[in-house]
C-alpha cells in the first residue's frame, strides 16, 4: 500500500485517510535527556523554532462547505494548548517513576489529539527515570507527514552536542546495489518476473484487507477497537556494529537483519506462550520508503514545490510479510534469509503502485471514509507493522542540553503490536507498542533479546580449536 502527499492548502487523500472516524494515526518521539529538562525556553523554541517549520504545525483540518474537501487553514496558535507538564509525586526513585512514565505515555498514546487546533502535542516529563534525568515527548499526527517528514521536522529543532555550528551527520542512506546488467534475457526475465509479482501481491493485498485474517495468536486477538486499548510501550538497544557483523557474515542488507531478529523474536515469544502458535498464520506489515534519497533534507528544501521526490507528506507503501513458521526453518539464520527474499521480491512488485490507484478508486466512490476503512482492513487482518529509521551518528541537544536516547512509536493502529527501530549513536533503539494486559511485554523483550543473541552466535560461530 503506497501513499503520495503533494504539498499545498488541501489536505492530502493520506492527511484524509490517517485523520478519518475510522482512522486517527500518531507519532510519538521520545527524547531522554542526560540532565534535568529545563523548560524555562520551551514556548520560545516553540514559536521561534517549531512553528516556522511547516505551515501545518499552525493550521488545523476544515471541510469546505461548498464541496466538502479537507483543507488545511491556519490558525493563531496558543502554545499552552500543546504543552503539557504533568505533575507526579516528588522524591521518589528512577524505578518508581518508571511506573509513572509508562501509565502516562499509555494514557497520551490512546488519546486522540483535539481537532480544534494543530495536530500536535508536547510533553515534558520532569522526573528521572531509569533511562533518563528528563523526558521530552512530541505527539505528532500522522496526516501532517510520514516518519521521514516529521523526523526532519524534529531535528531541525535539534543541534549537535559538541558543535552546534556543525550539521548533524547520518549513516549514508543510498541503497547498496550490485552492479546493472543489461543482458537482454535477463532484462526480460526480470519483467516477466516483476509482472507475475505484481499481481500476485495485488490480489494477496487485496485478499488480506477485506477477507483473509491472520490467525489468533498472542500476538493477535483479532478483536474489535484494539486501537483504543492501552499499550505497553517498551524498549531494546543493539549494537549497530553487531547487526553490521550479521549483515556483512550473511551478505544481507541492515533493514534483512532487522526484520529476521523481529520475525525470530516473535515467534519465540508466540511459542512460549503457547506452542501451538509456532505455526500459525501470522503477517507483519513492514513500511518501506517510496523516496529515492541519500540523506535527510533540510525542512526548507522538503517544502520547495519542485522537489517532488523528497517533498514534505506520505511516501512510503506496506509490504506484507509473513512471519516465517518454526517448522520451515532449520536455524535461526533461516529468519533474516528468509526476511531477505521476500524483501526483495516485495520491492520489484509495482504493487503499492496498483494499491494506490485503488485507494484513489474509492475514495471517488466512497469518499475518504471507504479509503479509510480499506487502510484500516490492511491493519486489522495482519498481525503487526514493522517502521524504522535512521538518525545521527553523533550526540545531539536540545538548547545545549544533551539528549541521551531516541525512539519512536506509532499509535492509533488497529494492532495489538507495534515494533519500530531507530538509530542513534551506534547503537539501534527497538521500541515495542504491545496491547497492555493481552501481551506480555517483558517476556516478548526477553524473546527479542534472545533472537539477537541467537543469530548474532549463529552468523559469527566460535573457529573449532586447533589440535595440540
Amino acid at each position: 500500500m503506497e501513499f503520495r502527499e503533494e504539498g499545498g492548502e488541501p489536505v492530502s487523500p493520506t492527511g484524509q485517510y490517517f485523520n478519518s472516524s475510522i482512522l486517527s494515526v500518531a507519532i510519538l518521539a521520545v527524547l531522554e535527556f542526560e540532565v534535568p529538562f529545563n523548560d524555562s525556553q520551551a514556548l520560545s523554541l516553540l514559536q521561534d523554532v517549531f512553528l516556522p517549520i511547516n505551515p501545518r504545525f499552525s493550521s488545523i483540518m476544515i471541510s469546505d462547505k461548498a464541496d466538502q474537501k479537507k483543507q488545511w487553514k491556519r490558525v493563531e496558535v496558543k502554545l499552552e494548548d500543546h504543552v503539557r507538564v504533568p505533575i507526579f509525586p516528588s522524591k521518589m526513585s528512577p524505578q518508581s517513576y518508571d511506573e509513572y512514565f509508562d501509565d502516562y505515555i499509555s494514557n497520551i498514546a490512546a488519546e486522540r489529539l483535539p481537532q480544534n487546533r494543530p495536530l500536535w502535542e508536547i510533553h515534558i516529563l520532569k522526573y528521572p527515570t531509569s533511562h533518563a534525568a528528563g523526558t521530552l515527548i512530541f505527539k505528532l499526527h500522522h496526516a501532517l507527514g510520514d516518519g521521514y517528514s516529521l523526523m526532519g521536522a524534529l531535528l531541525s529543532c535539534l543541534q549537535s552536542a559538541q558543535n552546534p555550528s556543525v550539521p548533524l551527520t547520518f549513516p549514508s542512506l543510498k541503497s547498496s546495489s550490485g552492479p546493472k546488467t543489461t543482458h537482454m534475457t535477463k532484462t526480460v526475465s526480470q519483467f516477466f518476473s516483476s509482472v507475475f509479482h505484481t499481481v500476485s501481491d495485488f490480489s494477496w493485498s487485496i485478499l488480506k484487507s477485506n477477507f483473509v485474517e491472520d490467525d489468533r495468536t498472542p500476538i493477535r486477538s483479532g478483536e474489535d477497537g484494539v486501537e483504543f486499548r492501552p499499550i505497553t510501550l517498551s524498549t531494546l538497544t543493539f549494537s549497530i556494529d553487531e547487526i553490521k557483523l550479521i549483515k556483512n557474515k550473511l551478505r544481507v542488507t541492515i533493514n534483512d537483519v532487522i526484520a529476521g531478529i523481529i520475525f525470530l523474536g516473535t515467534r519465540i515469544y508466540m511459542q512460549e506462550v503457547t506452542q501451538k502458535s509456532s505455526n500459525e498464520r501470522c503477517t507483519a506489515l513492514v513500511l518501506l520508503r517510496t523516496r529515492n534519497m541519500e540523506g535527510y533534507l533540510s525542512t526548507k528544501e522538503m517544502i520547495e514545490p519542485d522537489n517532488a521526490n523528497m517533498s514534505w507528506g506520505n511516501q512510503f507503501a506496506f509490504l506484507h510479510l509473513p512471519v516465517p513458521k518454526s517448522s520451515e526453518t532449520l536455524n535461526p539464520l533461516d529468519f533474516v534469509w528468509e526476511a531477505q527474499k521476500m524483501i526483495k521480491k516485495k520491492k520489484s512488485s509495482a504493487a503499492s503502485y496498483l494499491t494506490s490507484w485503488l485507494l484513489d478508486v474509492l475514495k471517488k466512490f466512497r469518499g475518504p471514509e471507504g479509503a479509510a476503512r480499506y487502510i484500516h482492513g490492511t491493519h486489522k487482518n495482519s498481525s503487526m507493522t514493522i517502521s524504522n529509521m535512521i538518525g545521527p551518528v553523533e550526540k545531539m541537544a536540545l538548547d545545549n542540553q544533551p539528549v541521551g536516547g531516541l525512539y519512536f512509536m506509532v499509535v492509533g493502529s488497529p494492532q495489538c503490536l507495534t515494533v519500530t527501530a531507530l538509530s542513534y549513536m551506534g547503537k539501534l533503539r527497538v521500541a515495542f507498542g504491545a496491547e497492555k494486559g493481552f501481551i506480555d511485554s517483558q517476556k516478548l523483550k526477553a524473546s527479542m533479546q534472545n533472537a539477537f543473541g541467537v543469530i548474532l552466535e549463529a552468523s559469527n560461530p566460535i573457529p573449532p580449536a586447533k589440535a595440540a
